[in-house]
């Protein structure tokens, strides 16, 4: 029995280890394929906001002035509604609520909250000026 120039130090032979390496590379390759790909399909807490600036008649206004503040900071940020009366704030933190209403000719709508606690990641929200 030679055993000694077959065997390697923990008991198995070369084509032994050989297979066990491979099959170890082979789980890693299965584990990381089963994650996501970095930085697709993460959503970093973040959120969009979007509607339509509307009259009394429901007819959309164009060139209504959203307000969309901030409760943490008090920051305001300002989107003008195009043709068809829409408007969009992208990427807000889903960890802050904030307050949204609209002006056109000195007219105001409602202010509406965009709370914290919504869990959507796209909040539709209509804005009505009469």
């Amino acid at each position: 029995m030679k055993f000694g120039a077959q065997l390697s130090v923990r008991g198995f032979s070369a084509p032994a280890r050989r297979w066990w390496v491979a099959a170890g590379c082979a789980a890693l390759l299965g584990v990381a394929a089963a994650l996501p790909p970095m930085g697709q399909g993460q959503d970093f807490g973040l959120r969009n906001l979007q509607g339509k600036v509307l009259d009394g008649k429901e007819a959309p206004i164009n060139g209504a002035i959203v307000y969309l503040e901030n409760s943490r900071n008090n920051d305001i940020k300002t989107f003008i509604s195009g043709d068809d009366g829409s408007y969009r704030f992208a990427a807000l933190s889903d960890d802050t609520d904030y307050t949204l209403w609209a002006a056109y000719k000195g007219r105001k709508s409602p202010t509406k909250t965009v709370s914290s606690f919504d869990t959507r990641k796209l909040v539709i929200m209509d804005l009505h000026i009469k």
